[in-house]
């Protein structure tokens, strides 16, 4: 038998070993990895008949999300949370908009295999299709409006209810912290080069240290929010409609800007985000316009004036976030950011630095579009 098959069978055997234990239904007839994604190692679980479902089943990366159990607990609470919400309303096809877990057949989320690999399994959403890119406003206005009503439906749950699955993920202070300390110890001939980034990320600190000064005094709420809002984060229906989001693991306490800036950052970038040609990259206005339009039809009346105010500023501080962080693993010797080759975290961060200038020319608009938008909901 050719080492390939001999191997096949081998994580074949294993993964319905795995799945056994838990409680899913119907005859298993396939197990195909499934998506694109660089963190968890994931499987769709086919069954043969119509009547069962098909499942989703994934081994938990735990150098990246080092207290399981917290994700699980948060992801368990959170998607029941919705799940409710959606029963009580009345809505069709609820089963296709929010995550459902699958629990162990002796109870629980997740299962500790004899190596000590961490796994779960969720149902798969039937008849849904994703994008890596938005193809056009129609997406992204269904993107904001998935991840308003994200965190409309979870608003009145207290953000103290779910645990941080990553230490200062959105936390602006300490991402400047680090980056002042890779200027300091960092890689001699990479601070030099850098100097006119670095000096243009030290002129911006102030201001985009404001909206979380808003939140240690107290003027804009901590809240339960995703963390992680790509546009592949989204499942879109047949007619491209937004079902629901997806990826909670990052789901933990936060400001709406959190989710608000990055999703700008991702889903309106007209370039790469580790675009080699940075005339390419830019923010799309219309996108910003067409996510602002959603988001805020789905969440505008949760949001207080404070929140409202700084959706536009969130954008830039989101992205400027994450060039402290390019450009800081690159200073370090390219020590956190998987790289393809050795100039490739300055790559990222000349890019990130080129959208967050398209950003601050288009601020006037921005506000504009915002304010506007904010007084017909």
């Amino acid at each position: 038998m050719p080492l390939r098959n001999l191997f096949s069978n081998i994580v074949m055997k294993h993964l319905l070993t795995i799945l056994n234990q838990f409680s899913t239904a119907g005859e298993i007839v396939d197990i195909v990895p499934l998506g694109s994604g660089h963190i968890h190692e994931t499987y769709r679980v086919i069954t043969r008949t119509e009547v069962s479902e098909d499942y989703v089943l994934q081994q938990i990366n735990t150098h990246v999300f080092r207290d399981p159990v917290a994700v699980m607990d948060n992801i368990g609470l959170v998607t029941t949370h919705i799940r409710r919400k959606l029963t009580a309303s009345g809505i069709e096809d609820a089963g296709r908009r929010v995550l459902t877990p699958v629990e162990l057949k002796n109870g629980g989320l997740m299962l500790t295999d004899l190596e000590n690999k961490i796994w779960r399994c969720f149902l798969y959403i039937p008849r849904h299709k994703t994008y890596d890119r938005a193809p056009g406003v129609d997406q992204v206005y269904e993107g904001g409006k998935a991840y308003g009503k994200f965190l409309q439906m979870l608003s009145d749950l207290p953000a103290g209810k779910v645990r941080e699955t990553i230490h200062g993920f959105h936390d602006i202070d300490l991402r400047i912290t680090q980056f002042k300390e890779a200027c300091e110890n960092g890689i001699r001939e990479r601070i030099v080069e850098t100097e006119p980034e670095i000096d243009l990320l030290r002129n911006r600190e102030e201001e985009m240290r404001s909206i979380a000064l808003l939140g240690k005094a107290g003027e804009i709420p901590l809240r339960i929010v995703h963390h992680d809002t790509k546009i592949n984060n989204v499942l879109y229906d047949e007619s491209d409609k937004g079902l629901c989001v997806i990826d909670l693991d990052t789901v933990m306490p936060g400001f709406v800007h959190d989710d608000f800036g990055d999703s700008i950052r991702t889903f309106t970038n007209t370039g790469d985000e580790d675009d080699t040609d940075l005339s390419r990259v830019s923010m799309n206005i219309r996108f910003f316009e067409a996510y602002t339009r959603g988001f805020l039809e789905a969440a505008s009346a949760m949001l207080g004036p404070a929140e409202k105010e700084n959706l536009a500023l969130s954008a830039r501080v989101m992205t400027y976030m994450q060039v402290l962080r390019f450009l800081a693993d690159y200073l370090n010797g390219d020590t956190y950011y998987r790289i393809h080759h050795a100039g490739h975290n300055l790559q990222r961060a000349r890019a990130q630095i080129k959208l967050l200038m398209s950003m601050e020319e288009q601020y006037t608009e921005m506000k504009r579009i915002v304010t506007e938008t904010a007084n017909q909901e």
